[in-house]
Parts: structure tokens; sequence; C-alpha cells
């Protein structure tokens, strides 16, 4: 286990994972990561929610979390001892449970680790876990799933299990234009700036025609149209299915199941689906 005293530089990170891609490989890492009393900064909560579309509340946005936990994550996979390339990296699925609401003064005890390394039938997957803490019980944890495309798995690896099934859903409920600053207005809330997100130039150099919205930006953006509607104990379960090029439009379809929902995020105009998830009573 590895405590951090400071929030990991995120831009240096992702240079550094960047210059030393190559020659990666082996078994995944049995680090931990850790921060303890980590505060919520309110400019940075009120300008996450503004870029996702949250109202502003005394308790944090389910995704929120997510945000605090990712410059651990990035830590990790850019370690030289992390088997796969962080450049270029996927996020193909995203599970969470929030135990209680959060509130946003409440100090907060961080852990990151990784597990399952996975074989793919377009490369290899690993899945970053997280946990959040508050007050010495476990508030609200997740569990991040990458493709990295091209890499190969281990031989007696798993196989990859990346699928959230939801009934056919028909009922459109919202229409969003997607800006092309997308990427770049989330990335400055979330600290991501994978460059697949950045820019039509950057996201090229890693086989994209376009830069791509961030996965969890799509699914923050879809549980704040549910805000006020789901339960105080949530599990959520997407997947991310095709990349969402910047600018595009895209619709949201619902249909509520018991205390929860099923939804989906397609293109307006070819019906793509984007995400496909499922959001329950835990």
């Amino acid at each position: 286990m590895a405590e951090l005293t400071t929030p990991p530089n995120l831009a240096a990170l992702f240079a550094r994972a960047a210059v030393t891609a190559r020659g990666r490989g082996g078994e995944l890492p049995d680090t931990r990561l850790t921060r303890t009393g980590v505060a919520v900064d309110p400019g940075r909560l009120a300008g996450y929610a503004r870029v996702c579309g949250f109202p502003l509340a005394d308790t944090l946005p389910g995704t929120f979390p997510h945000v605090l936990t990712f410059p651990l994550q990035v830590a990790l996979m850019s370690e030289q001892s992390f088997p796969l390339a962080l450049p270029g990296l996927v996020h193909v699925r995203n599970q969470l449970e929030q135990v209680r609401p959060v509130d946003t003064g409440e100090a907060l005890d961080l852990a990151v680790w990784a597990e399952r390394f996975a074989r793919h039938p377009r490369g290899a997957t690993v899945d970053l876990c997280a946990a959040v803490s508050a007050g010495g019980a476990e508030v609200w944890r997740s569990r991040s799933t990458y493709l990295a495309r091209g890499a190969t798995a281990p031989e007696d690896a798993p196989e990859s299990d990346v699928e959230v099934h939801v009934a056919a859903l028909e009922r459109m409920v919202a229409q969003w234009r997607v800006p092309a600053d997308t990427g770049r207005r989330y990335a400055q809330v979330s600290g991501d700036v994978n460059p697949i997100h950045l820019s039509a130039l950057t996201a090229k150099a890693f086989g994209f025609k376009r830069a791509i919205a961030h996965g969890m930006w799509v699914e923050a953006r879809a549980l704040a149209a549910l805000s006020g509607r789901l339960p105080d104990a949530v599990a959520v379960d997407v997947a991310f299915r095709k990349p969402l090029f910047l600018p595009s439009t895209v619709t949201l379809a619902t249909q509520q199941v018991g205390g929860g929902w099923d939804l989906a995020v397609r293109n307006a105009t070819a019906g793509t689906e984007h995400l496909v998830g499922t959001v329950r009573a835990r």
C-alpha cells in the first residue's frame, strides 16, 4: 500500500505514460494507492455540476467520487509496472455503488487498485477498482473496465465481461446537443486530459476520427437527467458501447424498473448506442 499526501499531477502523469508506453507487459501489480482526509473543493464541484447537468446540492452527485479517485487510477496505470499502456485506453464499462449520500463537507479516504486482467476480442481489459470511505465506513465504490486495443492478456486470463443487458427502450425523454468542446470542458473539472477526448488532432493520433466524449461524462449526464428520482443507496452499471464523437446530437431513453431505471444514450440520427445501463436500489 502506498499513501499519497497530495493529489497526483494528471498532465504530468499522462505525459510520463506516453513516454513509457512501449515495452509494457507482465502481470498486474498488487499496488494499492490511497489518500486520506480529502476535502471536496466547492468550486470544482460547482463546475462539475454545471458541465454534467446536476443541480447544486448539499450531497455529491453519484459520479463525482470518480473524479476524486481517478487521479489515483492514472498514477497506478502510469507506473512502468502496469502491463497496459495508458495512452489510448478506452473506458468500456463502469459499475458504481453509492452506499449512502455523501455530504459535500465530509473528509474522505480514497483507495484504488487494479484487478481482473482479462482477454477481449479486440485486445485486453483491466478493472480499476476504487473505494471511498468517511468516518471509517465505506460510502462509495466503483469498478471501471478499460480496454487496450491490440494488447495481449496472460494465457490463463479469464474472458472479459463488458456487457450490460437492458430491455429495448423506446421512450425518449431528452435530446442533447453535445458541443465539440465537451471533452475539454469535462477535462477541466475532472482532470481527465486523455488526448482522445481533447481535440480531433490528438484523437486521430490514437486511431479515432474525431475527439470522443468521456464515458463518465455521458454517464453523469444521463444520471443528472434522473436527479431527484434515484434512491439514496443506488447501484449503477453502464456499458460504453460506441464512441460518442464530438460534436453530436444524442437522445436519452429511459424505462422505470421497480425502484430503478434502465437507460440508453443514442445518436439522434443513426440510433447508434453510446451507453446502456441499469440503475437500481441497492
